[in-house]
């Protein structure tokens, strides 16, 4: 049992930026690189193993072979999250993620209920978040056909260092100028409510999915935005806050000064991603040598794995479930 260095898939979706190639040293060919899948199982965009025993196959096919690696907490053998970095140079579409009953009844995946921790922000940068005020199909449809949906709709000035929980039915947008990093269910399902009417690199307006969407979105007026909880505590060499916990997964932010320690217990996997920053992972076993990363690299940390220390200077995100 290993620590695995995971290498992930890239997406080139029409809003996408630069920054994941030329600040987190993604060695992937494509632009825009809007997106990088960096843990997943999911079909339409695994993450590779770099390193050791495994190097070359996909995640999903080492969780195959070796299901104990995801935990006891996980029933169905399956790697419930999906963890990504997006770089939104544009405004991504408007859009809302159906829940897991409809998506899997309709689309044969899960559905998808999120959360964005904020790496950097333009000045001025915002994203979408629910509506003003309560809504009707009528109303939408209407807004969309005329261009006007702007009106309707909950913006939210976001900063470095915001979090944002985003249950699945949520209207929501990144907007432009932001980079994030996303965990969510383990899904690739997007209803896109409205897009700007802008086109594709073949001159296509990208598909709407307006009637499943109305199905599956809430309504009424959006107040609860889940922002930083500020749960922070400290200890010496580093610094743990709690973003995010929800049935789906439970995320830290982890600053990491001098050192980290922790333990990956029998009961789930741990994923950590390095946001900023450089050091290594230390294990118990003895055999086994310590775990180098930098920013932009993340790691799968099999469930067993016992005692770990984070030695180096190095802001993480720490995913369980």
């Amino acid at each position: 049992m290993e620590i695995m260095k995971l290498i992930p898939t890239g997406k080139d979706y029409l809003w996408g930026g630069t920054r994941l190639r030329e600040e987190y040293g993604k060695k992937i060919d494509l632009t825009p690189l809007a997106e990088t899948w960096e843990c997943s199982v999911h079909p339409d965009g695994p993450s590779y193993v770099a390193n050791g025993i495994y190097k070359g196959q996909t995640l999903a096919e080492v969780l195959n072979a070796h299901s104990e690696y995801l935990g006891t907490k996980v029933e169905n053998g399956e790697l419930p999250v999906l963890v990504k970095f997006i770089d939104a140079k544009k405004d991504l579409s408007v859009q809302v993620h159906p829940d897991d009953v409809y998506a899997r009844e309709h689309e044969g995946d899960n559905g998808k209920t999120e959360m964005w921790y904020v790496i950097d922000a333009d000045e001025g940068a915002s994203l979408i978040y629910g509506f003003q005020h309560e809504v009707t199909e009528e109303i939408l449809r209407k807004a969309v056909d005329t261009g006007t949906l702007d009106k309707h709709l909950q913006k939210i000035q976001v900063h470095k260092g915001d979090t944002y929980f985003v249950p699945a039915g949520t209207v929501h947008g990144i907007g432009k100028g932001i980079l994030l990093a996303e965990i969510q269910e383990s899904s690739n399902v997007t209803y896109r409510v409205y897009d700007y009417n802008r086109v594709d690199k073949n001159g296509k307006k990208r598909e709407l999915h307006f009637d499943k969407a109305v199905q599956v979105m809430e309504m009424k007026v959006t107040s609860n935005v889940n922002k930083k909880s500020r749960m922070v505590k400290y200890y010496p060499g580093c610094s743990r806050e709690l973003l995010c916990r929800c049935k789906y997964f439970e995320t830290e932010r982890i600053q990491v000064t001098k050192g980290f320690a922790f333990s990956v217990m029998d009961s789930s996997f741990q994923v950590l991603m390095c946001l900023n920053g450089y050091g290594e992972v230390q294990t118990m076993d003895a055999e086994q040598k310590p775990m180098r990363f930098s920013k932009g690299e993340t790691m799968f940390l099999p469930a067993r794995l016992g005692r770990c220390l984070v030695v180096g200077d190095a802001e993480l995100i720490k995913v369980r479930c």
